[in-house]
């Protein structure tokens, strides 16, 4: 927890005033106003702070030198956040034409997840350690699935040895204690792979060996790991968003995790490298895939077996099938995608998020009520023709909406009760005191701890 006001730094005006001068003497966009409102985020290894940064000179990449006065600013802010234990802080402040201030300093709370680096809110977690839907759902059974005939332990064993001849092999205790550390028991192939090599640093000769031997970096054995949703986090405002889809014709089920993927390795870029146990429909029990770091569901097919992805070393990646003609679950309504809710309507409908369109029209949600799965729906300011029309809508469980439809469901004390998530869409010119007041509102309902905002005065001088 932080430190309280008193006994922190964080909490003092001085801390906080080289950047409120930095902001008050930069160039404005509007015309100058008698008092001038700013507004930012400080994080302990990032910040954003609206200042116009200078070119680099000619001839040379940009210094920190080149800003080292919003630099040193920010480092006295970070010095603080560290002390209080404090991973950022959003702030507010009102100056006066004589330097008098008044700062808001919005804290945070266990509830809200961080804002995209203004000070607005980020999403507001109604039900403790609640996760989106995708990040409950489980693998599909498919019984029928079995290994690929590539698969070959034995042959795989062979070629990793005549590879890697001075390799050191991990013990069958080892290996028991593996499978006693992840709860499953480990296929055939991969105990043939660590029979050969347990994969420490130390053992190889140049690191590059590992890839060059099994088409991978492999994870030491007792770093083996469950790819489960819960190692793929990802905030509510986009996971709530996402979809588990898997096509009939997938061979990859497109889940966020799952407890039959064995993570050994990783592509050097980040990508994990998994054993599938948990195949799609046209999958392969066993078969070989990659987790993409950059995405958070679904995974693709790197190859058929273990033993095929050694013995053929494959320098592409096949992707994990998704060529069935399913009805999308996320659907997005705007002058580029559906052109109105009609439109995106379908029992297997998931996620809305209604956009704005050319003509300005706004769209009643008479044809989503009642869909069997609807759970998230985003809607941007000013796109609903009637925002009462939410209450409806009684299995959302994410809820995205502009200021002002906000305020009509918690006027109409309509908002839906079965939401274990929500979001105030804003953009970041609004003014964000405000939108922390709503927050807070709506985290009240729920009787979740509110965003805290600490109020400091001080003098800037002219």
């Amino acid at each position: 927890m932080p430190a309280q006001p008193a006994q922190s730094a964080l909490y003092d005006f001085a801390t906080w005033a080289p950047v409120l001068r930095l902001l008050r003497d930069a160039p404005q966009e509007r015309p100058t106003a008698p008092v001038v409102q700013v507004s930012g985020r400080i994080a302990r290894f990032s910040w954003s702070l609206r200042l116009r940064r200078p070119g680099p000179r000619p001839g040379r990449a940009a210094q920190v030198e080149d800003v080292q006065e919003e630099h040193d600013a920010v480092a006295r802010v970070q010095a603080a956040l560290a002390e209080a234990g404090t991973d950022d802080m959003a702030f507010v402040a009102e100056i006066g034409p004589d330097g008098r201030t008044v700062l808001h300093l919005i804290g945070q709370s266990p509830a809200v997840t961080p804002g995209l680096g203004g000070p607005h809110p980020g999403a507001l977690v109604l039900v403790e350690d609640a996760v989106p839907e995708p990040w409950r759902r489980l693998p599909d059974p498919v019984p029928d699935a079995r290994p690929h005939p590539a698969a070959d332990p034995a042959l795989l064993e062979r070629t990793l040895r005549e590879r890697l001849p001075e390799a050191v092999g991990a013990t069958e205790a080892e290996l028991a204690g593996a499978e006693a550390r992840l709860g499953v028991p480990l296929p055939e192939e991969l105990r043939a792979l660590y029979r050969v090599t347990r994969a420490h640093w130390e053992d190889w000769d140049d690191p590059e060996d590992s890839y060059a031997a099994a088409g991978c970096e492999l994870f030491p054995l007792d770093e083996l790991y469950l790819a489960e949703a819960a190692t793929r986090p990802a905030d509510w405002r986009f996971a709530a968003k996402d979809a588990v889809v898997t096509p009939p014709d997938a061979a990859v089920q497109g889940l966020v995790g799952s407890p039959g993927w064995i993570v050994f390795g990783d592509n050097g870029g980040g990508d994990r490298i998994a054993v599938d146990l948990t195949p799609g429909p046209c999958g392969h029990l066993g078969q070989i895939i990659m987790i993409g770091h950059e995405d958070r569901t679904g995974a693709d097919l790197l190859a058929d077996s273990l033993t095929d992805l050694v013995v053929n070393l494959p320098e592409d990646v096949r992707r994990s099938g998704a060529a069935g003609q399913l009805p999308p679950a996320v659907t997005y309504v705007n002058h580029r995608s559906a052109a109105g809710v009609e439109e995106a309507a379908h029992p297997d409908l998931e996620v809305l998020s209604i956009g704005v369109v050319e003509d300005g029209r706004r769209f009643g949600l008479a044809p989503v009520t009642g869909l069997p799965r609807l759970r998230t729906l985003s809607a941007c300011p000013d796109t609903l023709a009637d925002p009462l029309e939410i209450a409806k809508l009684t299995g959302l469980e994410f809820l995205e909406l502009g200021p002002a439809d906000w305020r009509v469901l918690l006027d109409a004390s309509a908002v839906p009760r079965g939401l274990a998530a929500a979001a105030v869409q804003v953009h970041d010119s609004r003014p964000p005191l405000p939108v922390v007041a709503l927050a807070n509102e709506i985290l009240g309902l729920w009787n979740r701890p509110p965003v805290p905002v600490t109020v400091l005065e001080g003098e800037l001088g002219r």
